[in-house]
């Protein structure tokens, strides 16, 4: 059974962390509904294992890992080629249009540059960290948020309405 400190310190770990992990997911698959039903599915995971959990480095990062795979698993079950449909916008603000073709540009890079790009820019991580969380050397990581520079310069350039 679970401490009321440990309940409690969950719940300040989700209050502070859960927008920003919804976001670089969100980031990252570009469905909002998808990002936010795989980080709540994380959180879930977390908290039944909070007490290792909270040990970590960095207890968001593995709920981020977490929210991604999830996200993943589900698109491959239901064989979707896209994340997106008219009803994913239900309650969602209308996003600004800079906005939407960041998303877009980002959907159309390698899922490796993305990935990059989303923990480096979004969830505001060094590079060291990055490699680290990621399993790979320094060199590549850097080498991916060059080249996703180099392609989101491209795509966001080439087409006003990516």
């Amino acid at each position: 059974m679970r401490e009321p400190v440990e309940d409690r310190d969950f719940a300040e770990f989700y209050a502070a962390t859960n927008r920003a992990a919804t976001a670089q997911v969100y980031a990252m698959i570009g469905n909002w509904h998808e990002a936010q039903e795989a980080v709540q599915e994380a959180y879930a995971r977390a908290l039944t294992r909070w007490r290792q959990v909270s040990t970590y480095d960095d207890p968001l990062a593995w709920v981020r890992t977490v929210a991604y795979r999830v996200s993943v698993s589900r698109w491959r079950k239901a064989k979707r080629v896209v994340f997106s449909s008219p009803n994913d916008t239900e309650g969602v603000p209308e996003p600004m249009e800079n906005h939407v073709a960041l998303v877009a540009g980002l959907q159309r890079l390698p899922a490796a540059q993305r990935e990059a790009l989303v923990l480096h820019y979004l969830a505001d991580l060094p590079v060291a960290q990055i490699a680290t969380q990621l399993g790979v050397p320094e060199g590549t990581i850097k080498a991916r948020l060059s080249r996703g520079r180099t392609a989101m310069a491209q795509l966001l350039g080439e087409d006003d309405n990516v």
